[in-house]
C-alpha cells in the first residue's frame, strides 16, 4: 500500500535535484566560458518488493556531470580577450592547483604577467606563467597561440585537451578540474586561439526554461498523487475502523 508513496517521494527527490541544477545553470547563463551542468538518472528496483513477487522502480537522485559543448563566440576587439578554437582549454595557475577554462578574458599586470579576470596567471603548454614586456605594448596572438610583441615571439599560450573518460568538477574562474592529467595540444589545425573574441557559456536559456516548466509540472503531478494516496489511506482507515 505504501509503495506508491515511496516511489513518489523518490521522484520528488529527483525533481528537487533537477531544480537545483537548472537554478545553477540559469545563474551562470551570462558567465563567459561557463560549462553547463546536467543530470543522468537511473532506475533502482526495490529488492524487498522483488522478493515478494512485485516490481517497484524508484528514481535515483541522479548523477551530475559537466557538459563540454562549445558556447557561442563574441567579438570584442580587445587584444587581451582570447577564445579557444576546437575542444581545447586554457590553463590557469590557482591556489587549488592548475585549472582549465574557456574564459579567455585576460589582463596584463604591471610586471607583464598575463592573468585572468580573477588574477590567476595564464600558462603555456609546459605549465609556466606567460611573461610579457609591459613596455612593448599590447601583444599580437596568432591562431596557433604564439604571442608576439614588436614582431618578436615572447611566448605561446598553452592549450589542453581532456583524455577520454575524464570526469570534471567545477573550479574557480569558470573552470573545470579533471580527474586525469590533460594532454597539451601541439600543432593541431582544429584547435587554436582567436584574439579579440570571448566565448560565452554553453547554456541554452530556452532549453533551461523549458526544463524548469517541465519540472514544475512534474512536481504538481507528484503532489497530486500523494494527496490522492493520502485520501485513499484515510478512507481505508475509516472503513476498517467502522467495522469494529
Amino acid at each position: 500500500m505504501q509503495n506508491p508513496v515511496y516511489v513518489a517521494i523518490s521522484g520528488q527527490i529527483s525533481l528537487a535535484r533537477r531544480m537545483e541544477v537548472i537554478a545553477r545553470n540559469m545563474a551562470n547563463i551570462n558567465t563567459p566560458g561557463f560549462r553547463a551542468e546536467a543530470l543522468k538518472f537511473d532506475t533502482l528496483v526495490s529488492l524487498v518488493a522483488e522478493n515478494n513477487s512485485a516490481k517497484v522502480n524508484f528514481a535515483t537522485a541522479g548523477k551530475s556531470y559537466i557538459t563540454t559543448d562549445r558556447g557561442s563566440v563574441i567579438e570584442t576587439s580587445n587584444t587581451l580577450d582570447i577564445a579557444a578554437r576546437g575542444d581545447s582549454y586554457f590553463s590557469l595557475q590557482t591556489p587549488v592547483g592548475q585549472i582549465y577554462t574557456r574564459d579567455g578574458r585576460m589582463q596584463m599586470t604591471e610586471n607583464g604577467v598575463l592573468v585572468s579576470v580573477l588574477g590567476y596567471p595564464l600558462l603555456d603548454a609546459g605549465g609556466a606563467p606567460l611573461q610579457l614586456d609591459p613596455q612593448n605594448g599590447a601583444p599580437k596572438i596568432s591562431s596557433d597561440g604564439n604571442i608576439y610583441q614588436k614582431n618578436i615571439q615572447v611566448g605561446a599560450i598553452g592549450l589542453f585537451q581532456f583524455q577520454p573518460g575524464t570526469k570534471l568538477r567545477y573550479g574557480p574562474n569558470s573552470s573545470v578540474i579533471p580527474d586525469r592529467e590533460p594532454v597539451p595540444v601541439l600543432d593541431d589545425p582544429l584547435n587554436g586561439v582567436m584574439q579579440g573574441f570571448v566565448e560565452s557559456s554553453n547554456i541554452n536559456g530556452v532549453v533551461e526554461m523549458t526544463r524548469l516548466i517541465e519540472v514544475s509540472r512534474a512536481f504538481e503531478q507528484v503532489e497530486a498523487m500523494l494527496r490522492q494516496q493520502e485520501e485513499m489511506s484515510g478512507k481505508t482507515m475509516e472503513t476498517f475502523g467502522s467495522t469494529r
